[in-house]
């Protein structure tokens, strides 16, 4: 019987750092609220024909930040997104352009995409691209 008190302990645990995992939805910051951090190094994305219709942010407690981002392909031609056309701003000021992604978008189309900005200790309160 003492043997198989291990077993049990990881039966019952493994359910629980799963939850630990899960994103949750964070609240959005609305679009009239303006923010000024500084920004003396110029961190931006790269100029593109994407457009940001709207984006969730999402987390979990292990400080991941993500977000479904939802993008217009302004061009009326097929382009290549690349997650370096975007920029997360995060609630320090910090800028970081999301985990590296690619995907063909045809032109005029407007698609969802889910996209890791990392582990942050501060929210991602906004997602932006650059024409």
């Amino acid at each position: 019987m003492k043997r198989l008190w291990p077993l049990f302990f990881l039966m019952f645990a493994a359910p629980v750092s799963a939850q630990d995992d899960a994103l949750m939805i964070d609240q959005s910051v609305g679009a009239d609220v303006k923010l000024a951090f500084p920004n003396e190094r110029n961190i931006q994305p790269r100029s593109s024909n994407f457009q940001v219709v709207n984006y969730v942010p999402m987390s979990n407690e292990q400080g991941e930040r993500w977000a479904i981002v939802t993008l217009k392909n302004t061009s009326a031609g097929s382009r290549i997104f690349e997650s370096q056309y975007l920029m997360g701003l995060f609630a320090d000021g910090d800028r970081r352009a999301p985990s590296e992604f690619k995907q063909t978008i045809e032109g005029n189309e407007v698609v969802s995409v889910t996209l890791s900005f990392g582990r942050h200790k501060f929210p991602l309160l906004n997602v932006i691209a650059r024409d």
